[in-house]
């Protein structure tokens, strides 16, 4: 004697509902509800943002140009240009990149030869190598990694702040 109920479909004297065929043994017919269509307001809502994507500039590659956007870059060979993006960026490890970032977070395993702009954190690895300048909210520096320019930290909510007025007085 069992001790539960057999509940396969295709097993012999398992219950099945009226009128439905062996081939689609659950199917059944959609339930109807009371819900509204949305509000014009809640239509218009932009969708929830996604993760950000993340843009690769692999070890064996060497490019000139610009980077702007919003997503994450890593660059692992080497890239000359200026960098401006809304999300992360990664310098890796034997990477070089010669020209000035914007970016939310900066984390420097590689060699970076330009200055660094109001970056919310910046990360100095212990193989890191900053030539200029670095302006950002937060900085860890750890031991063994070389720079050269000047730095300021901490004062994240002053230089956006300053930076604000000066572009109301311009309009």
């Amino acid at each position: 004697m069992a001790l539960w109920k057999d509940t396969n479909p295709g097993a012999p004297g398992a219950p099945t509902a009226p009128g439905l065929t062996g081939a689609q043994p659950h199917a059944r017919e959609p339930e109807k509800t009371n819900v509204a269509p949305l509000s014009p307001e809640v239509a218009r809502r932009p969708a929830p943002r996604q993760e950000m994507k993340e843009s690769i500039i692999s070890a064996d590659l060497t490019i000139e140009g610009k980077i702007t956007g919003s997503g994450h870059v890593r660059i692992a060979g080497r890239f000359k240009g200026d960098v401006q993006v809304d999300g992360n960026l990664t310098l890796d490890s034997g990477a070089r990149l010669e020209g000035h970032v914007k970016a939310s977070v900066v984390t420097v395993g590689g060699e970076l030869i330009g200055n660094i702009e109001n970056a919310k954190r910046v990360e100095l690895l212990e193989t890191g190598v900053i030539n200029g300048d670095v302006k950002a909210g937060q900085l860890t520096v750890a031991a063994g990694s070389r720079m050269r320019g000047q730095v300021e930290f901490g004062y994240e909510g002053e230089g956006r702040a300053k930076a604000e007025s000066k572009s109301f007085g311009n309009a």
